[in-house]
């Protein structure tokens, strides 16, 4: 068995931080088990915490069990020794000259290559999506505006770049160095930066328009980041046979998870909760 800690928390999520601060992990790194619901009660009465189990630690493997000892011999009986009768001597046959067999050479054994353990496969590299030329309509002009007055409040030079990869959707690209905090924690800036345009953008009217915004090539590496969360998650189910939570992430994140592993044996995907702290769970599908 995996070691493991029961914490208890106003709601899941309290108890799952408060886990994961004791044992100085990631979310990754251990797996969660609810034990008991959070319950609110009435005006405050019966009021219930959560409880969960928070598994951590490598699965040790499971000792062989000693083979059973050997059952004793039983001693044989005594034999009574009898006089030797006087040996008879029995004349021995002639032998027959047989002709010597000839050798048959057997064929070289040929050494078979040493198997070569198996290699993990490193993710591909990222390659820069063509974009092509800058446009310069209404609504490039707009989102350039907005965005331009928006990084001078934040003390940002970075350079606003931007492209129409197909009619209706425009791709904003963020250019400059130490882009780091207009990026954020898992993106959370960057996405509230291009809910903002998007709003400033489209709230004058006319044909709505939508705005992908990215810096420093981030939502590629993002994408790349849960593919390879995924997989390590869905592994981790199908040898345990244990669902998994992960962490709080938005509509296109889930996204990414569901289409990773919608072919993955062993597995199914759904996601839980309100906005924003919706999550997908890997729940082990024993259908399959």
């Amino acid at each position: 068995m995996r070691d493991y800690i029961d914490v208890t928390g106003k709601n899941e999520d309290e108890a799952i931080s408060k886990a994961l601060a004791q044992l100085g992990l990631d979310r990754d790194d251990v797996s969660v088990e609810v034990l008991e619901r959070a319950k609110s009660g009435f005006l405050g009465l019966g009021a219930c915490p959560a409880k969960i189990r928070v598994y951590y630690g490598p699965e040790e493997e499971k000792a062989p069990e000693p083979a059973p000892a050997p059952k004793p011999i039983p001693e044989p009986e005594p034999v009574r020794e009898e006089a030797p009768r006087p040996a008879e001597k029995r004349e021995r046959p002639e032998r027959r000259d047989r002709a010597p067999r000839e050798r048959r050479e057997r064929p070289e054994k040929k050494e078979r290559p040493a198997a070569e353990p198996p290699r993990r496969e490193d993710p591909a590299p990222l390659q820069a999506v063509p974009l092509g030329e800058e446009v310069d309509d209404e609504k490039a002009a707009a989102i350039k505006t907005f965005l331009s007055g928006l990084l001078e409040h934040l003390d940002s030079a970075a350079e606003v770049k931007v492209y129409l990869p197909e009619k209706g959707r425009y791709k904003v690209i963020l250019e400059g160095q130490g882009l780091g905090a207009l990026i954020g924690r898992r993106g959370e800036t960057l996405d509230a930066i291009q809910q903002l345009t998007s709003y400033a953008v489209n709230r004058d009217g006319g044909p709505r328009v939508r705005i992908h915004l990215d810096a420093e090539n981030y939502r590629a590496k993002r994408e790349q980041s849960l593919q390879h969360l995924a997989r390590k998650v869905a592994g981790k189910v199908v040898r345990y046979r244990r669902s998994v939570t992960l962490e709080p992430m938005n509509a296109y994140e889930r996204h990414v998870i569901h289409t990773a592993l919608q072919e993955y044996e062993g597995v199914t995907t759904y996601s839980t909760g309100t906005d924003p702290n919706r999550r997908v769970v890997v729940a082990f599908d024993r259908s399959r």
